[in-house]
């Protein structure tokens, strides 16, 4: 029978090497402090537009680890809205949606309020608006009654990889977990955040929706970390990258010893990653500003100004004259025409011939 962390005498006193995490420690912030200084020598409104992409980004890139692709454009606009940004032509965004936006725009906007069971209660139910999980019935709202697994099938075997604590044993671990959270004691920040994540990883208090919990979580931690609700980089798309690695890591902590050293340097390894990553993130916001700057009297049509900023903004896949007319809900003979016309004048390039041709930013 597998002994799992939660089953070792001290739980949950997690130990690991402080000599190792503490040069990690140093880095981490030290990378923070350069992004947010970085971001400070523009204006609020480009920190707005920067951070419009970026939450884009962890929401899509969160949901997409469960398996759960969301409309990035919706995601974008209901983030918008909460953001004060105004988008022409912005889809109406789902139930669904707007709930995974309000539960993530809470955790990070109000990062110093304390984190309570109302506040998780209200966020899981954001998550699952119609009390579903797929064709599932789940509880919403309410820490789970059952037994959980985390299972893979290989070969056509099903593989137990973790079992959470039994469900009588929730609400007094997450009380634990909730008291610890919200308490200001002497440790580091960044420290907390990582040991948030995978503290809430072995509850995994609730029927579903646990592993996107758990990144807001830890996005709410790492703004407390910054003493921001500025984000600026994405800890989930690079999550995502790396998706084997964090299983793989959590599979191996939650299964050992409360020495959970290795756990912390992979977090604070991704989270580097994570950070020197959104570098391409903010540039792209940076030339997008300073390419409607020079060129916003010269694109007056609006369906090609949108056609730009969804490039500019890092539509998936190919931009093609069927996708626009879909997009732009105009004819196919318009979408074309406007494509040809903003190749023609320098500001798209055309890739593949017949029904391959699609457009990119030149």
């Amino acid at each position: 029978m597998t002994r799992y962390i939660y089953d070792h005498d001290g739980y949950p006193t997690f130990t690991w090497d402080r000599t190792e995490v503490l040069d990690l420690l140093t880095a981490v912030a030290g990378l923070q402090g350069r992004i947010l200084g970085k971001m400070q020598q523009f204006g609020f409104g480009l920190q707005k537009d920067a951070m419009l992409s970026v939450m884009t980004e962890e929401i899509v890139k969160s949901s997409e680890i469960e398996g759960e692709i969301l409309n990035s454009e919706q995601v974008r606009s209901s983030l918008a809205r909460h953001l004060n940004i105004k988008l022409q032509h912005a889809p109406t965004p789902s139930r669904y949606i707007d709930g995974a936006v309000e539960s993530m725009m809470d955790a990070t906007g109000n990062y110093r309020k304390p984190l309570t069971k109302t506040r998780l209660f209200g966020w899981h139910a954001s998550l699952f608006p119609t009390g579903w999980s797929g064709l599932r019935k789940i509880r919403v709202g309410k820490f789970r009654k059952d037994d959980i697994q985390v299972v893979s099938n290989r070969s056509g075997r099903d593989i137990v990889h973790y079992e959470a604590p039994a469900p009588q044993d929730v609400a007094k671990q997450m009380n634990a977990f909730l008291r610890w959270f919200n308490t200001d004691g002497n440790e580091n920040p960044l420290l907390k955040s990582a040991v948030a994540h995978l503290w809430f990883v072995i509850i995994h208090p609730f029927d579903d929706g646990n592993g996107r919990l758990t990144r807001t979580i830890t996005e709410m931690a790492l703004a407390r970390s910054e003493n921001t609700p500025l984000r600026f980089y994405s800890m989930s798309a690079q999550i995502q990258k790396e998706k084997k690695d964090y299983y793989r890591i959590l599979e191996f902590t939650t299964t050992g010893g409360l020495d959970i050293t290795s756990w912390l340097k992979w977090f604070f390894g991704c989270l580097t990653r994570a950070i020197e990553n959104s570098e391409s993130v903010i540039g792209s916001v940076l030339r997008k500003a300073e390419f409607w700057q020079k060129n916003s009297e010269h694109i007056p049509n609006a369906t090609q100004r949108r056609i730009l900023n969804l490039l500019f903004d890092g539509f998936i896949g190919n931009m093609t004259s069927g996708k626009v007319a879909k997009m732009c809900k105009v004819s196919q003979d318009t979408a074309t025409r406007l494509l040809k016309d903003l190749a023609e004048n320098g500001f798209l390039e055309v890739n593949g011939s017949g029904r391959n041709t699609h457009y990119v930013l030149k």
